[in-house]
């Protein structure tokens, strides 16, 4: 992928919009699956914004990324519902787990499965519920062997 090129073409589609950084970084983001760091000095000169400003709301915002991922993303919920149901040993779980892994972890706070967790959500479509260390090396298992 051209990522200057993809840079060009989203600048484009958004120069002239009055608010159009957060746009511009998910729009980047979806097509390169980061924000590259690379891309910090284009965005603002194009929006006629300072790079800390970028930089800022790359980093203030959780969902930006500024490294690649693996190949898949697990998010497990670390809100009080599923930390009250066991959350925080799946979490420390899943770190261990995946360390050296080409799945990338992320904390979030809340995947709107309260009444039954732990959750855990993979690729932004696939929510699992009631989560154990088990139930989550068997679901790691299945991604691993997706090679």
């Amino acid at each position: 992928m051209d990522i200057a090129a993809t840079l060009a073409r989203i600048l484009d589609a958004h120069r002239d919009r009055p608010g159009a950084l957060l746009p511009v970084l998910h729009e980047v983001q979806n097509a390169v699956g980061f924000i590259p760091p690379e891309t910090v000095p284009a965005i603002a000169t194009a929006l006629n914004l300072s790079r800390a400003e970028v930089h800022g709301v790359i980093s203030y915002y959780h969902h930006f990324r500024q490294e690649p991922t693996g190949r898949h993303v697990v998010r497990v919920c670390c809100a009080e519902a599923c930390q009250a149901v066991g959350g925080e040993v799946l979490a420390e779980h899943a770190r261990t787990r995946l360390a050296g892994s080409d799945v990338t972890l992320e904390p979030v706070y809340c995947l709107g499965l309260c009444a039954c967790g732990p959750a855990v959500q993979v690729d932004e479509t696939q929510l699992h519920a009631a989560m154990t260390p088990a139930k989550f090396d068997a679901l790691v298992a299945r991604l691993e062997a997706e090679r």
